[in-house]
């Protein structure tokens, strides 16, 4: 009988917001694929449901977790720090952290969605990708992604918070894409150098990189409304697809790009 394949073997991957539907589908696929995977979530008993259910369903799963608060910028900075001295390498940071608020009308919007919907999707957003910007720097490999909504770039009334928050949590990632390349670009130059000019270029090796989707449905979604098309929607599955495959993708090619898993 064959092994199954084990691509993320030695990867240690980060996933923060994991409780949700979108990261536990996430952190049993990284599990199956191999990967090391730190979990962060605020809730302690759905963190261990997590745990518990990842190690029953994929046997021999290295999976820990965290309860943490990524509104706290030092905690943010903290895991990573914990993630690299526990396990020597922290390969990617999948950000999950979720939420939802909107209206009928434009009229009716309540501001204090905003504020709920700027927390969870932008504050969470910058706080990790502070903290773990150096340490995927130094892994061979660094990955940083979002899950981000087609509605940003076309937001309706009634949804306006939530996709200017979409929008907010885009544009900081590109920042931080800017960042990986201008800080590789200047590690090459200086490579290059120190050589006399004479070394072979030195590949990208960290990328950050936006999913887009619709909206996410899961089999429970599935099964209590067998007759509903659920158009343009992504499956959980598919999107821990899509995010175990970043590995699979040279790090100057993904870096910076929106990665569509709904039809634009």
């Amino acid at each position: 009988m064959s092994t199954p394949a084990r691509p993320l073997a030695g990867r240690v991957v980060a996933v923060a917001g994991a409780t949700g539907q979108a990261g536990r589908a996430t952190v049993r696929r990284l599990a199956a694929d191999g990967a090391t995977v730190a979990c962060a979530g605020t809730d302690p008993r759905r963190l261990d449901a997590l745990l518990d259910a990842t190690r029953r369903a994929v046997p021999g799963a290295t999976v820990v977790g965290q309860v943490l608060d990524l509104l706290d910028p030092q905690a943010a900075h903290d895991w990573a720090d914990h993630i690299e001295a526990e396990h020597g390498s922290v390969d990617g940071l999948v950000h999950l952290v979720g939420g939802w608020r909107g209206s009928k009308k434009f009229t009716d919007i309540d501001l204090s969605d905003w504020d709920f919907l700027h927390d969870q999707l932008v504050r969470t957003l910058q706080h990790t990708s502070l903290g773990f910007h150096d340490a995927l720097l130094r892994s061979p490999a660094g990955r940083f992604a979002i899950v981000s909504a087609a509605g940003a770039a076309k937001p309706t009334a009634g949804n306006a918070a939530y996709a200017s928050a979409k929008a907010a949590a885009e544009t900081w990632t590109l920042a931080l894409a800017d960042s990986f390349r201008a800080v590789s670009a200047a590690a090459a130059a200086e490579a290059e150098a120190a050589v006399g000019g004479t070394s072979d270029p030195q590949p990208q090796r960290a990328a950050a990189a936006i999913l887009v989707i619709k909206a996410l449905v899961t089999p429970e979604m599935r099964a209590a409304k067998p007759n509903a098309k659920f158009a343009g929607f992504t499956d959980v599955a598919d999107l821990a697809e899509a995010i175990a495959d970043l590995w699979n993708r040279p790090a100057a090619d993904l870096n910076g790009q929106h990665l569509w898993l709904t039809p634009r």
